[in-house]
């Protein structure tokens, strides 16, 4: 396979810029909510320097082809657990996919986890974007709450 898995570097930060237009392209047509023109998600270089975030990526013949970050997040008083390790920028080049490239990613998440003595493990998808749920699914995530939206506002979606 010759895929090699790696916590990310601010010098990575130029290739991870882009993943992240992929993200935003790839969920555009699921959400009407997001903005038109170029808009960002994430703060990847605080993702990569903080204590309690890891980006992980994985790279074929020296360049980048997926990534993902875990971040570790407070969570609600009256749930069994205190935390939990928020999973996203999920993301595989799109001459990479099928490889399995998004499970590995998902792997070094656990375990990064997993580390921190965080078993609880959340992560947020598009109800219409079944390739991506199927991809969870594959890799043990279940179907949790769903997430509803109504907008009240005649003029919009």
């Amino acid at each position: 396979m010759n895929y090699i898995t790696r916590k990310a570097f601010l010098k990575d930060l130029p290739t991870l810029l882009d993943f992240e237009q992929g993200v935003i392209e790839a969920e555009r047509p699921f959400d009407p909510t997001i903005k038109d023109g170029p808009i960002t998600y994430y703060n990847i270089s605080d993702l990569i320097n903080n204590d309690d975030s890891e980006v992980f990526v994985v790279e074929k013949d020296n360049l980048i082809v997926a990534s993902g970050y875990a971040k570790i997040k407070e969570d609600r008083h009256y749930l069994k657990h205190d935390k939990i390790g928020y999973l996203g920028f999920m993301f595989v080049h799109k001459a990479h996919r099928g490889q399995g490239l998004n499970q590995l990613i998902i792997n070094e998440l656990l375990d990064w986890c997993k580390k921190r003595k965080v078993f609880e493990i959340r992560l947020d998808v598009y109800d219409e974007n079944l390739t991506a749920i199927k991809a969870y699914e594959k890799a043990g995530f279940k179907k949790h709450m769903i997430n509803m939206r109504l907008n009240i506002n005649n003029s919009e979606h």
